[in-house]
C-alpha cells in the first residue's frame, strides 16, 4: 500500500470505520540515512491511534536502530514489520517477501527488532503463505515469528509469485491461525461486510486486513461494522457522497503540501482518483480526462459533470417518458 495509505488516507479510513491502522512501509535504511525525508512516511495523528509504524529490510541491527529511531519520534503503537511486499524492487533489496525463503534471516532480523524495541512497544509482522506453490511454509513460519517475540502475524493467502493474481488460500490462513497462541489477522479478497463475515466464521482468525479494496472504497470499513452488527448490507453510497469525499480528500493532499504545489499534489494522485471512480457513469472518458487533471477546480467540473450523468441514467429524458406512456 506504498503511496496510498498516508496520514490523509488513514485519516479518511479511521472515520470509516477502520480499527487499526499501518503506515506505508519504509526502508529502515532510508530511516538511519535520510531520516528528514523519510520521516513523512512515518507521520500520524493521534486520532489514528492504535497506528502502527511499518518496516522493510533485511539486516536486523539496522532494522532495530530504525524501529528505535521511529519510537523516539513519535511514539506509534507497535513496529509492524513486512515480509509480505512481492515488489520486485523490494524483493530485489532482500526486503519484503524475499526472506520467506530464508527462514534464517527472517528470524534475525525479526529478533533483532524485537530486542532493540525491548518492550516498549509491540512488534508484529506481516507475512504471505509462502514463496510460491512449492514453498507454502506458513505455518512454520509463523511459530518461528512467535519464537522470536512477534505479539500478532497478519496472513495475506497468496505466494510471492502469484503477485495479486489468483485467489488468496484462506485454509492456510486458518491453519496459521489455529498454530500459534498470537492473534492472527487474515487478508485477501475481502471486499464487502459478507466476505469478512465468511471468513471470520469460516476460520480461527483473530481479525481481518482489509488493503486494496479500501483504495477506491474506503467505505468498505462502514458496510463492514453495519453487516457484522445486523447481518446486512447497507444501501449503496450514493454518487454525491463518492465525490464529496474525493474531493474533500483532494483538498486536504494539496493544503498540506507534502506532495509539492497544487499541480504536483494532484498529478501524484491520478491513479488514486481512478481507483476511486471505477464503476462511476461514463467511467472510459471520466479515467481519461483524469489522467490529465492538474487543479481542484477541474476535478470539481468533472464532479458536477459526473453526478449531472449520473442522474439523467437514472431519470430517462422527458420524452421518453412522454413516449412510453402514449397507448399503442
Amino acid at each position: 500500500m506504498a503511496g496510498v495509505t498516508d496520514v490523509i488516507f488513514r485519516g479518511i479510513c479511521k472515520e470509516m470505520g477502520a480499527d487499526v491502522l499501518v503506515t506505508e512501509f519504509v526502508s529502515a535504511e532510508g530511516i538511519l540515512q535520510a531520516d528528514a525525508r523519510t520521516r513523512k512516511y512515518t507521520e500520524f495523528d493521534e486520532s489514528q491511534r492504535p497506528v502502527g509504524v511499518q518496516l522493510f529490510g533485511a539486516d536486523g541491527q539496522r532494522m532495530g536502530e530504525a524501529a528505535r529511531k521511529i519510537i523516539d519520534w513519535k511514539q506509534p503503537d507497535f513496529i509492524d514489520l513486512n515480509f509480505g511486499c512481492p515488489v520486485n524492487k523490494v524483493v530485489a533489496r532482500n526486503g519484503g517477501s524475499s526472506l520467506l525463503k530464508d527462514a534464517e534471516l527472517l528470524a534475525a532480523v525479526t529478533e533483532g527488532v524485537v530486542r532493540a524495541v525491548d518492550g516498549q512497544v509491540p512488534v508484529t509482522a506481516k507475512m504471505r503463505i509462502g514463496w510460491d506453490s512449492q514453498n507454502i511454509h506458513a505455518v512454520a513460519i509463523a511459530r518461528m515469528l512467535v519464537d522470536c517475540g512477534v505479539e500478532a502475524i497478519a496472513v495475506h493467502g497468496r505466494t510471492r509469485a502469484q503477485g495479486y493474481g489468483g485467489e488468496a488460500n484462506w485454509d492456510v490462513i486458518d491453519a496459521v491461525a489455529r498454530a500459534v497462541a498470537v492473534p492472527v489477522i487474515g487478508n485477501g479478497d475481502l471486499g464487502s461486510g459478507e466476505d469478512v463475515a465468511r471468513r471470520r466464521s469460516e476460520t480461527a482468525v483473530a481479525g481481518v486486513m482489509i488493503g486494496r479494496a479500501a483504495m477506491g472504497n474506503p467505505w468498505i470499513f462502514r458496510e463492514v461494522r453495519e453487516f457484522l452488527a445486523n447481518g446486512a448490507m447497507p444501501p449503496p453510497v450514493i454518487l454525491e457522497e463518492r465525490w464529496n469525499l474525493i474531493l474533500r480528500h483532494c483538498r486536504l493532499a494539496v493544503a498540506s503540501g507534502r506532495s509539492g504545489n497544487e499541480r504536483q499534489t494532484l498529478t501524484s494522485m491520478r491513479t488514486r482518483l481512478m481507483a476511486y471512480c471505477r464503476g462511476f457513469p461514463g467511467a472510459k472518458d471520466l479515467r481519461q480526462r483524469l489522467c490529465h487533471v492538474a487543479s481542484l477546480g477541474e476535478i470539481q467540473d468533472l464532479a458536477t459533470g459526473s453526478i449531472a450523468l449520473g442522474q439523467r441514467e437514472q431519470d430517462p429524458l422527458p420524452q421518453q417518458k412522454y413516449l412510453h406512456s402514449v397507448p399503442g
